[in-house]
């Protein structure tokens, strides 16, 4: 039975690593993926996913109208699918996530979502609580804050360095953006 996996973790754990070597495992035994990823971040270039390590692959877009289920039924006919392999899941819609159940559960085809579970303000984005609440697999991957513990948060910070703690939720940036961070220094952060 095909299931549907989540994989989260802070900023800088390995993410899109993570599932482009997952990807890559399914192609070398011959076996066809479909890619995705969100429409709204755009900093790996018009349809990459791309890891800070330099690996890359060509990817479909998703925002919040696209139906999964029947861009990946529709594909599935032309090609089967052993895989569907999504990056930056957080973005993805509550109504997105149960299609990449149904995907799992009527089509049988295994899905692997990868994406943060929470903003810069330590709340859920929609897509990883649906996520976290209907996944057959939960998986924490480990970033390390600068202290050498395990890093959960991330920390939006300004041009200076300093903390931001207001905003939008969705503000797309890497490293120059975010710092992932344990909760004990996230919080120190935050309080300023």
């Amino acid at each position: 039975m095909a299931k549907l996996y989540f994989y989260y973790a802070s900023m800088n754990a390995g993410k899109s690593t993570n599932l482009l070597q997952a990807d890559f495992n399914y192609r070398e035994r011959g076996m066809a993926t479909m890619l995705w990823t969100a429409a709204i971040d755009d900093r790996g270039g018009a349809r990459d996913i791309e890891s800070r390590i330099g690996l890359h692959a060509e990817a479909h877009r998703f925002d919040p109208v696209t139906d999964l289920w029947a861009a990946v039924k529709a594909a599935h006919v032309v090609q089967p699918l052993s895989c569907v392999l999504l990056d930056e899941a957080q973005f993805l819609t509550r109504d997105q996530v149960w299609q990449l159940a149904r995907i799992a559960d009527e089509a049988g085809i295994p899905v692997l979502c990868y994406g943060l579970r929470t903003d810069f303000q330590g709340e859920l984005f929609e897509g990883a609580a649906a996520l976290l609440g209907i996944a057959d697999s939960l998986v924490e991957l480990k970033a390390v804050c600068h202290c050498g513990r395990k890093a959960t948060m991330n920390l939006r910070v300004d041009e200076s360095g300093a903390a931001v703690r207001a905003g939008v939720q969705t503000e797309i940036g890497g490293n120059d953006r975010y710092v992932a961070l344990c909760r004990k220094h996230f919080s120190e952060a935050m309080r300023g």
